[in-house]
């Protein structure tokens, strides 16, 4: 009967998935997005204009540009505003009331001054010094934010440039005309660690307000604070960048790799460019990225950005699957008592981490609960490892329907508790191997039963790499990763969607496990080692952000790689046995030969 509702429950689940599926399917289209400033600086260092510079970009691909706001120090740049400190006006016009400690400001036109005293909350006065008019400023203005550049901004629009505009915050620019003069571009990338108003709930709202039509930047690595009131309202754009210092130390085809991955596999829609400190370097980096991201079929232009919206009602018939897998795998244990308060402790588990929010706790029971029961149900031949194979598959649209969400596939809201999908199946199984007796007799077995040096050896590796693989889970971990496998990832996964190592090496493990090549409880231990590779596979469909397509080839080539791997270590692992014990038998018989 619990099999029944799995399979009738899979047909919404399936619906969802179909949807899902078309949904990204049309949103493979990247703006490459290069930050003007730091194009400006690389021009002007080479001695060429910034317009020429960029010119040359864009034929390598380069269709958007990233603007900041002006500062008062911009605006001086361009000879709108004239600034000098207290002291040096004191010493050309002494004996004239000139401050030391204040900043002295003429503008190019009384329209200018005018505007730029009014737009912040800083007290001014104006004076007559040396038969001129000056602002008189108690602090220095120049890194105050003043507003858009508009006549350059409208320069990139009819050249059909994406743009991205970058605005500051500052206590001194008053809530009210937060936004207010902010430019009519499709995206807005907040600078720093939270977004203008997040520590003040009014002025947030006045932000949120102020976006209007425009769509706020997701930042990869760097979701800021504030940010998810926005996204509720206005949605979002997938935004990845690399900092200058982390770029300089790769080789633009890494640089380029990173880039076609984050389009390809994590959603970006906007990539974000610094250039190199050299030109050369930067036409390198540019030309590879748009080689691969035309090889990955993601198409450079504007960005048209949806939403993804399930459906509530198919979303709840699809909650039936799990909770049915979950009462299943507690009636499966050889002590049912503990099954089902095993059950009953994932069920509160996933609940309670996410505050009864019921389709993101059926999405974590689901993550949980599918990878450990093929191994639950049968676990004494090869062929077991299909059917746990097929669970775990069966899984994965249920995590799909439940857990894929506007906010999940922006990479903002998976469900919480995904780092326990590698963990919490590893010992929903382990607990399945309790012999069918009183636990307490078990306990005391397990308590009095000799220990081996080899044991302690083994039972050591096996935490070793368990603790490995859970700090390397997810795209960027604590993890160290060597030069060897940072260059062949690179190599793979610009060929082919790279699967993930992890269950190259655990499909393996489970097959020599169900297999019964080795003695003793190294069959088990090895069964339990495969629960990774089962747990992967739902770890990886749990990374909403990259499409379902992208997820369900990692994972294929992972089974297929992990069961030829199998096949191979078996027979070889019989192979070395039998000469081992041939061997062995041809050393004792040479003595009763000779007698």
């Amino acid at each position: 009967m619990l099999l029944g509702l799995i399979v009738l429950s899979l047909i919404p689940a399936l619906i969802l998935a179909v949807q899902r599926v078309q949904y990204e399917q049309a949103q493979k289209t990247a703006a490459l997005v290069m930050d003007y400033p730091a194009l400006v600086t690389q021009a002007r260092r080479s001695g060429l204009e910034p317009q020429a510079l960029l010119d040359r970009y864009r034929a390598l691909g380069v269709n958007g540009v990233a603007l900041y706001e002006d500062t008062v120090a911009s605006r001086e740049q361009r000879g709108e505003v004239y600034l000098k400190n207290g002291s040096d006006l004191a010493a050309d016009f002494p004996d004239q009331g000139v401050r030391t400690n204040a900043v002295y400001m003429r503008a190019a036109s009384p329209e200018i001054a005018a505007a730029l005293r009014a737009r912040y909350t800083i007290p001014t006065r104006e004076v007559r010094i040396g038969g001129q008019t000056w602002v008189e400023w108690p602090s220095d203005p120049r890194y105050l934010p003043a507003g858009p550049d508009t006549e350059r901004i409208n320069a990139f629009k009819q050249q059909g440039l994406v743009l991205v505009y970058r605005p500051y915050q500052d206590d001194a620019v008053p809530a009210a005309r937060v936004g207010a003069d902010w430019p009519d571009v499709p995206f807005i990338a907040f600078t720093g660690d939270e977004v203008i108003g997040a520590r003040t709930p009014k002025l947030l709202a006045q932000v949120n307000t102020a976006l209007g039509a425009r769509l706020p930047a997701i930042i990869e690595s760097n979701i800021q604070r504030g940010l998810d009131t926005l996204v509720r309202t206005h949605g979002g754009v997938r935004l990845f960048a690399l900092s200058p210092d982390y770029q300089n130390k790769l080789d633009p085809l890494d640089v380029a790799s990173k880039y076609n991955l984050a389009a390809r596999e994590r959603g970006m829609r906007l990539l974000y460019l610094r250039p190199y400190p050299t030109i050369n370097e930067t036409e390198d980096m540019l030309r590879r990225t748009q080689s691969l991201l035309g090889r990955s079929g993601v198409s450079i232009g504007s960005p048209q950005v949806t939403f993804f919206t399930p459906s509530p009602l198919l979303q709840a018939l699809s909650m039936v699957g799990p909770l049915a897998a979950l009462l299943l795998l507690g009636l499966s244990y050889p002590l049912a008592r503990l099954g089902l308060l095993a059950a009953g402790f994932t069920a509160l588990l996933a609940v309670g981490l996410n505050t009864l929010h019921p389709f993101e706790s059926a999405a974590l029971i689901a993550a949980v609960s599918f990878p450990a029961l093929g191994l639950i149900l049968r676990r004494s031949r090869v062929t077991d490892w299909f059917l746990a194979t097929g669970l775990s598959l069966t899984g994965v649209l249920f995590v799909s329907a439940l857990g894929a969400s506007r906010e999940s596939t922006l990479g903002l809201a998976p469900f919480r508790g995904v780092g326990l999908t590698l963990l919490l199946p590893l010992t929903l199984v382990a607990l399945s191997f309790l012999p069918r007796q009183d636990i307490r007799k078990t306990i005391s077995d397990l308590y009095s039963a000799p220990i081996r040096l080899g044991d302690v050896a083994v039972m050591g590796l096996g935490l070793l790499l368990l603790s490995l693989v859970f700090d390397r889970r997810g795209n960027t971990t604590g993890g160290q990763v060597s030069d060897f496998e940072t260059s062949l990832r690179r190599d793979v996964q610009d060929s082919i969607i790279r699967p993930r190592f992890k269950e190259i090496a655990a499909h393996p493990l489970a097959l020599l496990g169900l297999s019964g090549t080795l003695p003793g409880y190294f069959s088990g231990l090895l069964i339990l080692a495969g629960v990774v590779g089962q747990s992967s596979i739902l770890n990886t469909f749990s990374h909403f952000h990259t499409p379902l397509l992208i997820s369900a080839a990692r994972v294929f080539l992972g089974l297929g790689l992990g069961l030829l791997m199998g096949v191979v270590a078996i027979w070889a692992l019989r192979l070395g046995m039998r000469l081992w014990s041939g061997s062995g038998t041809g050393r004792r018989a040479a003595p009763e030969v000779g007698a």
